[in-house]
């Protein structure tokens, strides 16, 4: 059995102790010591990571024989050896687990709402409640979960058996039996609890709830504590003062600001589509000027398009062949090749047929009816696809 030291002592930043045993952990090197005050990952909380000696810290498991086994990068130490933790990440996990105490508790006492599971990510916390809450009542509970943070309330550990449990009013029923070890905020909540947590409720920092959405019925809350909560508000400075300078207005004018630009962005689009289409309409006419007369009448126009687009070939094309007689095959300049091949009414050519032929040839996808047909992916130089299909027309 390894003696838990952060049960007692969260706070201990260093430690001694002996190498019990050295163990492949599926293709890693695991340490076992007598005592250790490294956190494995447990209860949505996850491991400390830190030094043994000069090697680093990988993960820390805690295995069902109850012992914690300590996955190392390097050589294993033998006999004693001095454990370090690495201290920012602990406290950083210390606040968010913490944190969610008290917010899961304002949750169950203003709102009567349980918390069905917590996880402590790598940049922020969710709980899952049992159903789905207002934004009001989210406001309720993030607003009292701060006000137990700002009294400063001392957090404290203890260990009960079975039956002073029992007597206790926890906030949930506990998941094991036995001796269980204890976290109180004083005079708020009473939970079960194997992990690491601050002394004072004022180590927190503060609680803000960053999002939240429906989750199987319930509520799933993301939220952030301390060293956390001013990253975030770091980044989200630094956000809104940069989308100020960009639209030269001030933070609380943003919003307008962008509905603004997105209103014209709408209206230039608008714009820009009854532009391209009067130049389709040129583009059409130029090309259906110099088309090429084939057998059976067709007046067929082949070209390759460079400033193009899958859609401005289709407008074009379509345009061509809304005049009798004639069809048109027209692709974008650079491998891979897209192409378009579009007919008038009156003719009995097979754009779908046509391109199929292409495909098989060229590579590539595509598809459509016999008037209008579409592809993509072509891997050829346009100038083979070109001349592939006039052959195909001739023939």
């Amino acid at each position: 059995m390894t003696e838990r030291l952060y049960y007692t002592d969260p706070y201990l930043k260093e430690f001694d102790a002996e190498v019990l045993d050295v163990r492949d952990i599926d293709g890693r090197r695991g340490v076992v010591l007598d005592r250790t005050a490294f956190y494995p990952t447990s209860g949505g909380q996850p491991f400390d990571t830190g030094t043994l000696g000069d090697v680093r810290i990988v993960d820390v498991l805690d295995q069902d024989d109850d012992l914690i086994v300590h996955v190392i990068d390097g050589d294993s130490p033998r006999g004693q050896v001095r454990g370090r933790i690495d201290w920012e990440r602990r406290f950083e996990h210390m606040q968010q687990h913490t944190g969610q105490h008290l917010l899961s508790a304002a949750f169950d006492r203003m709102h009567g709402v349980r918390t069905l599971s917590f996880h402590l990510g790598a940049d922020a916390s969710t709980i899952d409640l049992a159903r789905e809450v207002t934004p009001a009542e989210i406001a309720d509970a993030e607003r009292e979960a701060n006000q137990v943070v700002w009294e400063d309330r001392p957090v404290t550990i203890r260990f009960v058996d079975a039956a002073e449990a029992a007597s206790m009013q926890l906030r949930k029923e506990p998941a094991r039996s036995g001796r269980l070890r204890i976290i109180e905020v004083e005079g708020f909540d009473v939970s079960a609890c194997g992990g690491t947590h601050v002394a004072r409720t004022g180590a927190i920092g503060n609680v803000a709830i960053s999002s939240w959405e429906r989750f199987k019925g319930g509520t799933r809350l993301e939220f952030l504590c301390g060293v956390r909560a001013l990253r975030l508000h770091r980044t989200l400075r630094d956000l809104v003062a940069g989308a100020g300078r960009l639209m030269s207005v001030a933070a609380g004018e943003i919003p307008d600001a962008i509905a603004r630009l997105q209103a014209e962005n709408k209206e230039l689009k608008r714009r820009s589509k009854e532009l391209e289409g009067r130049v389709a309409i040129h583009e059409a006419d130029a090309l259906a000027a110099g088309a090429t007369a084939f057998g059976g009448g067709r007046f067929v126009v082949i070209e390759t398009c460079a400033d193009l687009d899958l859609n401005g070939l289709k407008t074009i094309a379509q345009r061509i062949a809304t005049r009798p007689g004639h069809a048109a095959v027209l692709m974008t300049a650079a491998p891979p090749v897209s192409i378009v091949v579009a007919r008038a009414a009156d003719l009995s050519l097979d754009a779908s047929a046509l391109l199929k032929q292409l495909i098989a040839r060229f590579g590539g996808k595509g598809g459509g009816r016999p008037e209008l047909a579409q592809g993509g992916g072509l891997d050829a130089p346009a100038s083979d696809v070109a001349a592939a299909a006039r052959s195909a027309l001739e023939t």
